[in-house]
């Protein structure tokens, strides 16, 4: 192993989604660039462990749940659907597969160099290398660079919660690749990651029980929109416990036993695995921060809106950082990061400037059924901030479309300033609003009127038309219409 020092003008600690998209803008500007990646697995969070794994097995499913519906619609069903959970995991690795070794090849063909390897600060600005294999090629020990972007993305939470080590139990990493369904299973948490896998158990057949802490399940949007999933998670059959407290978890001979407390009383469910869904932390540790005098906020980075840490020329963008936890947003905190790197350093063309994140426009989204999507202000955060704002709703049950496709549950609900007309946010739960969301992405990033919203024509019968009438009774109470 070489002991000279190699020097590059910007290297990236990370190769996921926001480090590549980092590398690749840095060499587009001429910086002499790197990337260092230390994980067990290249291609990032989203390709092998996140987005894209659970997607996959969330489609097969919803498309037996869906089967198991065909009486509705006059179809005859001999038989009951069984999975095939081995073929289901399967047909996911094979397509995990094919995305990692896309973002390999881009990784390894690119202009850039790439080292697989561990990095630790050693100042700020020097990093050491420590070979993810012993058998590693030949790298440098140490390089150095006049800029650096930390995207290490984020891990598995910890849990405090008493005997639940001791038990055992599954992570999200660990339940993508079960090939041998439990006979029941307690997912723990109600953010996105632990409501997909509750309705993906649940929908597979696995006897499911949803614990969350909060009041609510998917706590972050209006409260009408969490109880619309609440409820029909409910009508399928899974039970859901909200505004718990766990105490503690233990065996109970071949079963798990969890206590916690439920509407003022001590419940005990006794399950075969419990999936641990309380959430990710950012992936911090070993990285050597306090050498190179950058600052935490807990286990987070913090970054302004250059995405530049307490050290200037060390930038950070992803799960490392924050504040949204989305690949579309890690992408472009990553490209911003290698502009502004370019621009501190001198080596970016004259017009180009310093520039700031834009966090106008947040978007969530959560891939369970029926589908859930938010963007820009919910209601409750735009009354929080003062805004003064007009919100209506309109059910999918109500809509021609949607109901001939045998939609239940859901609604899309738009948030509209009252001063200027214009759309700032809002929420869909039901059949494809992850990809209607889109839409209202655009008003709100556009700043667009309700008056102007409803001069586009929606074909009719069409699940997008639905988009219209909460539009149309908010328009007619403003008197903009």
């Amino acid at each position: 192993m070489s002991d000279s020092s190699t020097c590059y003008d910007f290297i990236v600690i990370g190769g996921g989604s926001a480090g590549y998209a980092a590398a690749r803008t840095a060499m587009d500007l001429g910086l002499k660039t790197a990337v260092v990646d230390g994980g067990s697995q290249i291609g990032g969070l989203c390709i092998l462990r996140g987005c894209m794994p659970t997607k996959a097995l969330l489609e097969p499913a919803h498309r037996k749940h869906e089967i198991e519906r065909a009486a509705e619609f006059g179809l005859s069903l001999s038989g009951s659907v069984k999975p095939n959970w081995k073929k289901v995991v399967a047909r996911k690795d094979a397509l995990i597969e094919e995305f990692a070794s896309y973002r390999r090849g881009q990784l390894k063909n690119s202009k850039f160099d790439f080292y697989r390897a561990r990095a630790t600060f050693l100042d700020a600005d020097t990093i050491r290398l420590s070979p993810v294999k012993a058998s590693a090629e030949d790298i440098p020990k140490k390089l150095r660079a006049g800029s650096y972007l930390i995207s290490t993305g984020s891990t598995i939470q910890d849990t405090s919660l008493k005997g639940l080590n001791e038990t055992g139990f599954l992570t999200s990493d660990d339940a993508i690749h079960l090939t041998k369904p439990p006979k029941s299973i307690a997912v723990l948490g109600g953010g996105p990651v632990a409501v997909e896998f509750a309705d993906y158990f649940h929908k597979m057949g696995v006897k499911t029980t949803l614990i969350q802490r909060s009041k609510h399940i998917l706590k972050t949007l209006d409260q009408e929109v969490s109880e619309e999933v609440e409820k029909s998670f409910r009508h399928s059959g899974m039970k859901v416990y909200t505004g718990t407290r766990l105490r503690s978890v233990s065996t109970s001979g071949k079963h798990k036993l969890i206590t916690f407390e439920h509407a003022g009383e001590k419940r005990k469910l006794k399950v075969k695995e419990i999936l641990f869904g309380l959430g990710r932390t950012p992936n911090t540790q070993g990285l050597g921060l306090e050498a190179a005098g950058v600052k935490l906020s807990g286990r987070s980075i913090g970054v302004n809106r250059k995405m530049q840490t307490s050290r200037p020329h060390i930038f950070a963008a992803g799960d490392v950082c924050g504040p949204h936890e989305v690949v579309h947003v890690a992408i472009q905190q990553g490209e911003l990061a290698a502009k502004n790197a370019a621009v501190q350093i001198g080596k970016a063309a004259k017009d180009l400037r310093m520039a700031s994140m834009d966090y106008s426009t947040p978007m969530e989204i959560t891939f369970c059924e029926p589908e859930v999507a938010s963007v820009g202000l919910t209601e409750t955060a735009a009354k929080a901030r003062g805004v003064q704002v007009e919100a209506a709703s309109y059910p999918f049950n109500d809509h021609g479309k949607s109901m001939i496709m045998g939609a239940e549950f859901g609604f899309v609900k738009c948030v509209v300033n009252t001063k200027t007309g214009r759309i700032v946010g809002a929420q869909i739960v039901g059949p494809h609003a992850s990809d209607m969301i889109h839409e209202f992405a655009m008003a709100v990033a556009l700043n667009v009127t309700v008056e102007r919203f409803l001069k586009v024509p929606h074909y009719h019968p069409t699940l997008g038309e639905i988009v219209t009438y909460p539009i149309e009774e908010i328009a007619e109470k403003l008197g903009r219409i």
